[in-house]
């Protein structure tokens, strides 16, 4: 949910996790206006019930990482690996903008509701799906709404918590990432293992109720309706509208056309680009592809920051099982301890004292995840020990820690209420669609370099590592690397320097 962090979340898919604790001192327990910290009896049910989402989010996230590779190679659709991820960015691109202009017109109450209930629909659609494509499209259906919670949660955080809280809140959002880090890709493994890869699907959407449960009252009662009620309600701006399918069917040609090696592909990528660029530049803040200081810096670096890392982890597991002939429990054991070192990160850059060096906290958390995907590779010489992806793995995590949470606060910091859903949509579609087209170039890389034919090698052989295409996976994490070395720069430009 890569967030929420898918894996973010960040609630994304965007996501994994980041805090150890739900905030820092005060922000916690207590609090000097009357209203208390986020578990103050103001906050308390509103706070249990977004987590709650969170949490759901995330388990759901770290699981369905660890069965992709198995579910892959049961459906004869490792060629389409990369697009059982990106298909849910693509489409939450579009939910995203119809979240932003529903939220600050309505509420966030409507996207959120609208959004589980698709979340769900998609993950039992890609549960029963019989072949690749099915499976993708489940993926698709759970990615627009995934792209609808994401958005509509960051405006809950804008309009139900005072600035003090809000470090706190994205800091428990990150909290609810540990558990289901460890506990996920150990319980996932296991049901794919004995019970099979369909269950650790099938089973998450039960327990969608729960959370909505908790949630939706208090979000009606804190968080509803218009940013400013007593303005008239302005319509949906569907030139917005507009360009968000511009974004979602350009990334779509694009991801199409990396993973079409033939000359017959540059016809879908020419047109996805002429979509997608116009698109982009109308939906993002003016100077983002430049880096302009301030809002647009914080827009761009929160995509490269999580395209990067997601497109390098989704890789991870697939390497691990193929090429080290590692279990899928143990592939997904080796991205577990980075749940609480993402924790450590987020707490880190939610305590007061750090406000001052935030920038200097952002530019070591890019350089820390610049390392770790530079390192993953090195599992690929026999004699490195696998579990040097667990360590290196870790330190990116908590760099990840350091940038989200970040990222987060800084777009809330600088949104004015009744921006703040536009303003989220934008974030999360900096975030989405980096996934987008980074996963299309590792993709077509590591398909021109034989990377389609290692799944199939390994479901035919007893050995897995018979189907050793090293080359095709350094062509997905060297350049990953490269990317999150510019995003150490740009993470010098966040602040506005004074005239």
């Amino acid at each position: 949910m890569t967030a929420p962090e898918p894996r973010d979340t960040d609630v994304t898919h965007t996501p994994r996790a980041a805090a150890s604790r739900t905030a820092g001192g005060d922000a916690v327990s207590g609090g000097q206006d009357g209203e208390g910290g986020v578990l103050g009896p103001a906050h308390r049910a509103l706070s249990v019930g977004i987590v709650s989402v969170v949490f759901l989010i995330a388990f759901e996230a770290t699981a369905v990482g660890t069965a992709m590779p198995v579910a892959a190679r049961e459906l004869h659709g490792i060629g389409l690996y990369a697009f059982a991820f990106s298909s849910y960015f693509t489409t939450s691109l579009f939910g995203m903008v119809v979240a932003g202009q529903w939220a600050d017109r309505r509420g966030p109450l409507g996207a959120l509701a609208t959004g589980m209930a698709a979340w769900a629909a998609g993950l039992a659609l890609s549960g029963t799906a019989g072949a690749m494509w099915m499976f993708v499209l489940g993926r698709a259906v759970q990615g627009l709404g995934g792209g609808l919670v994401i958005v509509a949660l960051y405006v809950v955080v804008s309009r139900a918590y005072p600035s003090r809280l809000q470090p706190a809140i994205m800091a428990a959002f990150a909290a609810s990432w540990v558990i289901p880090s460890v506990v996920g890709p150990l319980a996932a493994g296991t049901v794919a293992e004995h019970l099979g890869w369909r269950w650790v699907f099938l089973g998450i959407p039960a327990l969608v109720a729960v959370p909505l449960a908790l949630a939706l009252p208090a979000i009606r009662r804190r968080a509803s309706g218009p940013a400013d009620p007593g303005a008239p309600v302005p319509s949906f701006d569907r030139r917005r509208i507009r360009l968000a399918l511009g974004i979602a069917l350009g990334a779509g040609l694009l991801q199409y056309a990396g993973q079409d090696l033939r000359w017959l592909s540059l016809l879908p990528a020419a047109a996805g680009a002429a979509l997608l660029v116009p698109s982009v530049l109308g939906v993002l803040p003016k100077g983002t592809y430049r880096a302009a200081r301030g809002l647009p810096s914080v827009v761009l670096l929160r995509g490269i920051a999580a395209g990067s890392f997601i497109a390098a982890e989704s890789f991870v597991p697939l390497m691990l099982v193929t090429q080290r002939g590692l279990s899928p429990t143990l592939a997904g054991l080796s991205l577990a301890a980075g749940g609480a070192t993402w924790a450590l990160g987020s707490y880190v850059q939610s305590r007061p004292r750090t406000e001052a060096y935030r920038e200097r906290l952002v530019v070591l958390g890019m350089l820390l995840v610049a390392g770790a995907i530079a390192t993953a590779p090195a599992v690929l010489i026999d004699g490195v020990p696998a579990w040097i992806v667990a360590v290196a793995w870790g330190f990116g995590c908590f760099g990840m820690g350091l940038v989200i949470g970040s990222t987060s606060v800084l777009l809330l910091k600088l949104s004015a209420p009744e921006e703040a859903g536009a303003n989220s949509a934008a974030l999360q579609i900096s975030d989405a669609l980096s996934n987008v087209l980074l996963l299309a170039a590792g993709g077509a890389a590591f398909a021109a370099l034989g990377g389609g034919a290692v799944g199939a090698a390994a479901h035919a052989a007893a050995d897995t590592t018979a189907g050793s295409h090293p080359a095709a996976f350094t062509a997905v994490f060297l350049p990953m690397a490269g990317v999150a070395l510019v995003g150490a720069w740009v993470a010098t430009r966040l602040s506005v320097r004074p005239m």
